[in-house]
């Protein structure tokens, strides 16, 4: 059965660098979701945004915008402005489970509120022809919640809603719930996308094998912490490159030299780096030992001599 890699957004991760970077190096993911955009409040779309969005940024990548709102005129504002760019395509982030974001009834807080969810389509689709898809959670408190909201969505012309499974309550913590997904599976004709903690290529075929309806399938922390894993699933490959250093080693100076050209000051640059080798620090041997050494390069200098020294140990 062919299948459908996707790279699932994450805030402060996957923007335009990190998706190019991905596809020049590694390859394997079909289409990228830019991490959402937010309004509150008022119609101004900010300019990180819209450099993240800018078609020269994304020549060479199938990107799908997100929204996450609770305001049809702010979707509609999203939705003219990613149309403006040439996007056919909004996808709806009902997923985020951050409280400040959930606090202000938006992500998966916004699951629990049906009459809100249909209010809100009902008037995007009455009055914009963008193609509308989802990406959602469980649920925020309880899994009982998407299975409200299904019906709902079987009411527009929704282009697929792709679910992470777990509840927003849990954050990242604890395991998936793969029997809620497939309730939701039983329960609704729209085409679903599976997400979450698909971190390895035996943990991809496993949820193959449990969900043999599925053939869209979303990485998010997967990716980041093994950019190598799509082209491996894709490969049906356990094993990495031969040259697998020299190609993280580009990977990283690529998006090094992005983030130190964007970003204003060592500190910046320096936290935007720590974060993203929380992730990266898995694909070495001995991850724990490589994340407090990157951590305590307090400088410019001290961090490029800790990846240097990262890279020779493998």
């Amino acid at each position: 059965m062919s299948y459908t890699l996707l790279s699932s957004p994450l805030q402060g991760f996957t923007d335009f660098r990190f998706r190019n970077a991905v596809n020049k190096y590694f390859g394997g993911i079909d289409t990228y979701y830019a991490p959402y955009i937010r309004l509150n409040g008022k119609l101004v779309i900010k300019s990180s945004y819209q450099r993240d969005l800018l078609p020269e940024n994304n020549a060479n990548l199938e990107v799908i915008p997100q929204v996450i709102t609770n305001d049809a005129d702010e979707f509609l504002f999203v939705a003219k402005y990613v149309q403006e760019l040439g996007y056919k395509e909004l996808n709806w982030n009902l997923g985020c489970p951050y409280p400040m974001v959930t606090k202000s009834g938006m992500g998966s807080g916004l699951i629990c509120n049906t009459q809100k969810i249909n209010t809100i389509l009902d008037k995007v689709h009455s009055e914009s022809d963008i193609i509308v898809s989802m990406k959602m959670r469980l649920g925020y408190e309880n899994t009982e919640e998407i299975l409200q909201v299904l019906p709902i969505l079987e009411n527009y012309p929704i282009k697929n809603v792709a679910i992470h499974a777990r509840i927003g309550k849990q954050l990242y913590n604890g395991g998936v719930n793969l029997d809620a997904f497939q309730q939701c599976v039983d329960a609704t004709k729209l085409k679903l996308y599976y997400n979450g903690d698909i971190t390895s290529v035996a943990k991809f075929h496993e949820m193959q094998e449990r969900f043999p309806s599925i053939d869209h399938w979303m990485i998010g922390r997967g990716l980041i912490a093994d950019p190598f894993l799509p082209s491996m699933i894709k490969n049906n490959s356990k094993e990495y490159p031969s040259n697998k250093m020299e190609l993280f080693s580009d990977f990283h100076d690529t998006l090094y030299a992005g983030y130190s050209e964007s970003l204003s000051g060592a500190t910046h640059i320096l936290l935007k780096m720590h974060h993203l080798w929380e992730y990266f620090s898995v694909i070495f041997s001995n991850p724990h030992k490589v994340h407090k050494k990157i951590k305590k390069a307090k400088s410019i200098r001290n961090y490029e001599q800790a990846v240097r020294e990262i890279i020779k140990e493998g």
